[in-house]
């Protein structure tokens, strides 16, 4: 009776952002000047040891992070977990890859990362969907300042100049006329947001006016 032969190890299934996080592992490791000793000595004491040999093997795509590995790797490099999940690709017309939701546009796929919105449409009605993602995505305190007329403010002013920026860069201003008006709805959006500044503040002065009324009274009762 012959002894069974061990069956070959199965090779590793690398998805896109597999392949983007190995990609960006050795990016930002050159970009740090490190040697894979030094990052793998930087691992060990940060308490999530992985070995030279393992680091090569990370950036070759012969072996995938754990979300610690992953979470370690960002606190050492300096960056978000984001930079190591998505290409550093930015251009409004570039399209990379994600699993799960396949080619994305770099912008999508960033806003997403960042905690801005879903990358996918669930085919629920918008406003749901940005509820929803708000709900489960976002911790409280940020949550509650999204959904504040200032934070809803500075929300469309940051999506207007975003958008101007990247056009400008770009050159995809291809009307003179969609370029005034995009300029016009980002003035009202800043408009919009100096208001709710200026509401904001006077609530808070209101408040503070009512604390300290508050102490007087009930100094004059004891």
């Amino acid at each position: 009776m012959t002894a069974e032969k061990p069956r070959p190890r199965p090779a590793m299934q690398y998805g896109d952002t597999a392949k983007s996080v190995a990609q960006n592992v050795l990016r930002l490791r050159k970009r740090r000047d490190m040697s894979i000793y030094q990052l793998s000595a930087a691992l060990r004491d940060a308490g999530r040891p992985i070995t030279p040999a393992a680091v090569g093997k990370i950036e070759r795509e012969q072996r995938q992070v754990t979300v610690d590995d992953l979470a370690a790797l960002a606190v050492i490099f300096g960056v978000s977990p984001g930079a190591l999940l998505l290409p550093p690709q930015d251009s409004p017309s570039a399209q990379i890859g994600v699993t799960g939701a396949g080619q994305v546009t770099a912008a999508d796929a960033w806003d997403w990362a960042e905690g801005h919105r879903p990358l996918k449409s669930t085919g629920r009605a918008e406003q749901m969907e940005s509820l929803e993602y708000l709900l489960n995505s976002v911790p409280p305190e940020q949550r509650r300042f999204r959904q504040h007329p200032v934070g809803r403010a500075l929300e469309a002013v940051t999506d207007d100049v975003k958008v101007m920026h990247a056009r400008l860069r770009f050159h995809l201003f291809d009307h003179p006329e969609r370029a005034e008006r995009l300029a016009e709805r980002t003035r009202q959006a800043v408009e919009r947001l100096a208001a709710e500044v200026d509401r904001l503040a006077g609530d808070l002065a209101d408040g503070a006016d009512q604390q300290v009324e508050g102490g007087r009274d009930g100094a004059g009762l004891d």
